[in-house]
């Protein structure tokens, strides 16, 4: 193991104020069940965008100061007195900071904690992924069991809300619709065809996205642009409408009139955060006389869905590589982030090393 340099390079929010600094900051010590990773790689979320900005959004989201980048993979090179985890090992971070102490962590439901914290946000934690070491405590590691790439290992967490969502569905044996194939939308496709669907059925307004889709293994794409979303869900199902519903567009519009796509007693999960407020037409036909079943998730089972997703990529039943469009060095992350506001990549990757 090298030995651990005094400084290192980070990217910093210390104001309310647009972008981060990028600066040498002292590499922080391991304490009680902390451990300290070399981080391999970190992701950019679309939530970055706006702690990135810092707009109303996110002020509700995030405390300064804080290191963003909820998104990472790692070594662990040091270990407090009470950590659980042992040099050498390898490992992505769950940030969703769970107490431990709730209603819902009681009943093993850790992953919605009335009282959470959040890795790359400044909540309850300054860290973030960002930066070429990082403090998690143990007990918010999880302990990769295979030799995934780093790649691999970082999709992880946005993959983990995608599983989430499609294991919510139970679509062994029906008909899928993913509405928005940014990347958590096309790694549902590829899970609810791991998981045994029949059809997956995409949607998006963006043509470069469709493509993305196509490769992660839809077997119908429709462009919201210039085609007719409801007709061709009629027709392709024979009236019927469509057995599986993922909406992780989050835009309004497409969640006030998802309901007319479903089939009867169909299900329902929304996955992306719509900004405005939810109404729906004609309520009777189409959601009381359905007898359908509507979910919500919010991030990963922890850490049955970690376990089930680096299952998946371990054996192949899933291929991840279509999404990451692009890398960047850390010092280079205002080009990464010109990236994500021209629309034109997918899953972008900071390495913290280079």
């Amino acid at each position: 193991m090298e030995l651990i340099p005094r400084s290192m390079k980070s990217l910093l929010k210390t104001e309310e104020v647009e972008s981060y600094i990028f600066t040498d900051v002292d590499v922080p010590e391991a304490q009680n069940d902390e451990v300290l990773i070399l981080v391999d790689k970190v992701a950019i979320c679309g939530s970055d965008y706006n702690l990135y900005k810092w707009n109303s959004v996110a002020k509700v989201i995030a405390d300064i100061p804080f290191t963003p980048g909820h998104e990472a993979t790692g070594t662990v090179v040091k270990a407090g007195p009470t950590a659980t985890i042992s040099t050498g090992q390898r490992v992505a971070v769950e940030n969703h900071y769970f107490c431990g102490d709730c209603f819902q962590c009681k009943t093993d439901r850790g992953d919605i904690c009335s009282n959470m914290g959040q890795y790359g946000h400044g909540k309850k934690t300054r860290h973030g992924g960002c930066s070429q070491y990082s403090i998690v405590p143990s007990k918010y590691c999880y302990q990769l069991t295979t030799d995934i790439s780093s790649e691999q290992a970082v999709v992880l967490e946005p993959m983990g809300v995608a599983h989430n969502a499609i294991e919510q569905l139970d679509v062994s044996g029906e008909d899928v619709l993913i509405i928005g194939c940014g990347p958590v939308g096309c790694l549902a496709i590829s899970i609810a065809k791991a998981l045994g669907a029949i059809r997956v059925v995409a949607t998006d307004i963006e043509a470069n996205r469709l493509e993305i889709a196509t490769k992660m293994g839809a077997d119908i794409v429709i462009n919201g642009q210039t085609e007719n979303l409801f007709e061709t869900v009629t027709k392709i199902t024979d009236g019927a409408g469509i057995a599986r519903i993922c909406e992780v567009s989050g835009a309004s519009k497409m969640v006030n009139t998802l309901f007319t796509l479903l089939r009867k007693g169909g299900q329902v999960v929304l996955v992306g955060l719509p900004k405005d407020p939810i109404h729906i037409e004609d309520p009777l036909p189409n959601v009381l006389f359905k007898s359908l079943t509507l979910k919500t998730v919010h991030g990963r089972r922890i850490f049955h869905t970690w376990k089930e997703c680096e299952r998946l990529l371990a054996e192949n039943l899933v291929d991840a590589s279509p999404i990451i469009s692009h890398t960047f060095p850390l010092s280079k992350f205002e080009d990464a982030f010109k990236v994500l506001f021209s629309g034109e990549g997918c899953k972008i990757l900071l390495d913290p090393q280079t």
